[in-house]
This record gives C-alpha cells, sequence and structure tokens, in this order.
C-alpha cells in the first residue's frame, strides 16, 4: 500500500467519520480507496464510450 496525502473539506471528512462509527465501512482508508476506486471505474474511457453510445441510440430511436 501507499501512503496518500489530501485535503478536503471539513464537513466531507465528518460525514466520511459518521459512516465509519455507523458501521458503513470498516475505516477511513477503506471508505476512501472504494470511493476512488468507483469514480475511477465510472469514469474510465470505456464507462464513458457506453454512455455515450447509449445517449446517441436514444437520441436516434427514442426509448423503448
Amino acid at each position: 500500500m501507499t501512503n496518500l496525502q489530501a485535503e478536503i473539506p471539513q464537513r466531507l471528512l465528518e460525514e466520511a467519520e459518521r459512516f465509519v462509527e455507523a458501521g458503513r465501512h470498516r475505516d477511513l482508508d477503506g471508505l476512501v480507496a472504494d470511493a476512488l476506486r468507483r469514480y475511477l471505474d465510472s469514469h474510465s474511457e470505456t464507462s464513458m464510450e457506453k454512455f455515450i453510445e447509449e445517449d446517441i441510440e436514444w437520441g436516434l430511436h427514442g426509448s423503448n
């Protein structure tokens, strides 16, 4: 593992800590890693291409 240092708004940190305290995530490190992983997965070129193709298909043929 590699350490990462980041500055985030206090309110965001407090909300993340509440997730951990409520048992919704094991610890803050894991929560941050999971959030980053999900962000990267949802913003990958493959995902973006898929969304664009779906938008074009919808624009050409409407929703079924």
